[in-house]
């Protein structure tokens, strides 16, 4: 949540270098996030982003059975390109 309070906070993220992909899982949710959060802030989202690839499997990220439908419904578009299943205040701070 650090990165995503940077990220809106506009203090300074490279973004132009790409990160090694090593896990699937967390390549992915670290994609979206970053597509996500530069569509928020209508800023382009750099090509090597959009290149990380989705989850092999669907992964619903809360782990709880209950709330699998209403992530399936709230995700926004960025994580449910990458098969990964959010609530809509994923990346809300309290």
């Amino acid at each position: 949540m650090e990165f995503v309070d940077d990220f809106r906070g506009h203090k300074y993220i490279n973004l132009e270098e790409p990160f090694k992909i090593s896990n699937d899982k967390f390549d992915a949710l670290l994609a979206s996030t970053i597509e996500y959060l530069c569509h928020e802030q209508i800023i382009n989202t750099p090509e090597w982003v959009i290149k990380v690839p989705a989850c092999k499997k669907p992964w619903f990220v809360a782990g709880i059975e209950s709330l699998k439908a209403i992530t399936l419904v709230e995700s926004p578009l960025e994580f449910r390109m990458r098969k990964i299943f959010v609530l809509e205040n994923f990346l809300d701070r309290v």
